[in-house]
């Protein structure tokens, strides 16, 4: 399946900057004027925890919570399938100073509600107040969290390959988290910890489709005798063109399955991870190998390096 295309990728690799860059320039903007809709795992609020003596259906609570006035709770599971967080946004009517005892008699009440809802024994674990300091401090660590992964991603791709790969590599990356913050600004949607860990996420889908690119780029320049960089890549790309693919899309079909019947906790990192599966696979196609060119690889660059006195070895 498609090992014979012909595909020319490259022939209009320019209209693919142009169309990146647009859509990188109209993410930051958004993220300058609209910022992101931050979730309660960043703003301030109250946090429950409660830990079930079995299995526990989240969409059940969260259609509980719902019913019985708690409309802006949010239910996500954490631990374990037997443990829940429940979240639930600051009461602007109480003085911050005593915000803290206030979650404590939510807690009691949300775990009082869900016990005669249900008819598993349930433990409340804890209940504090979360404030927007904190929120701040998780947003931070998120994103030093997400550098340092780009740079450590930088030399590992560097070490294996070249260092114009690992350029390439960190500028697709860079490319597809952009993009994907951006819809979520311009849509509003909303940001939490679930979102988070699907941009982490995207950033390892991003990177394995780039290194298996990357290894068919380099094998060709090795190989193939004649042939413009250009039109290595583009074999390359045609190459990889069946598995790259097949993985888009069955990875595509299980996030689309988490979004329709996941329920609204598992919404955000579903449309992440759809956004950064869609615009990785085009990134490792159109900015990790037109970065490459752009850098003008050559076959010397990825040639093997020889040993000193490899030509003494072997001789008596």
């Amino acid at each position: 399946m498609f090992e014979d295309t012909e595909i020319d990728f490259m022939g209009i690799r320019r209209m693919a900057a142009i169309i990146s860059a647009v859509l990188v320039a109209v993410s930051l903007l958004s993220l300058a004027i609209n910022s992101l809709e931050f979730g309660l795992d960043f703003t301030s609020g109250t946090s429950v925890r409660l830990s079930y003596s079995e299995t526990v259906d989240v969409s059940i609570v969260n259609q509980v919570l719902q019913a019985n006035g708690y409309e802006d709770s949010v239910v996500v599971s954490f631990g374990s399938d037997r443990d829940i967080r429940i979240l639930l946004p600051v009461n602007e009517d109480v003085a911050i100073e005593e915000q803290a005892t206030q979650a404590v008699e939510v807690g009691e009440s949300i775990s009082a509600l869900l016990r005669s809802e249900s008819g598993s024994e349930i433990i409340l674990l804890g209940s504090d107040y979360v404030s927007a300091k904190v929120g701040e401090e998780l947003a931070e660590q998120g994103g030093l969290g997400m550098l340092v992964a780009l740079g450590i991603i930088m030399v590992y791709i560097a070490v294996r390959f070249q260092f114009k790969f690992s350029v390439g590599a960190v500028t697709a990356l860079a490319h597809d988290l952009i993009i994907t913050l951006g819809i979520f600004s311009v849509f509003g949607i909303e940001f939490n910890l679930n979102t988070l860990a699907a941009l982490l996420a995207i950033i390892g889908y991003s990177l394995n489709d780039t290194i298996v690119v990357s290894d068919r780029i380099r094998e060709n320049f090795r190989r193939m005798r004649s042939g413009s960089p250009l039109e290595m890549v583009n074999k390359s790309l045609n190459q990889t063109l069946s598995r790259t693919l097949i993985t888009s899309l069955t990875t595509l079909l299980v996030l689309f399955s988490i979004l329709l019947i996941g329920g609204e906790s598992t919404q955000g990192f579903a449309i992440a991870l759809i956004i950064g599966v869609v615009i990785g696979t085009y990134s490792s196609i159109y900015i990790a190998s037109n970065v490459i060119l752009y850098l003008n690889v050559t076959r010397e660059d990825l040639m093997i390096p020889v040993k000193d006195n490899a030509d003494l070895e072997g001789m008596p």
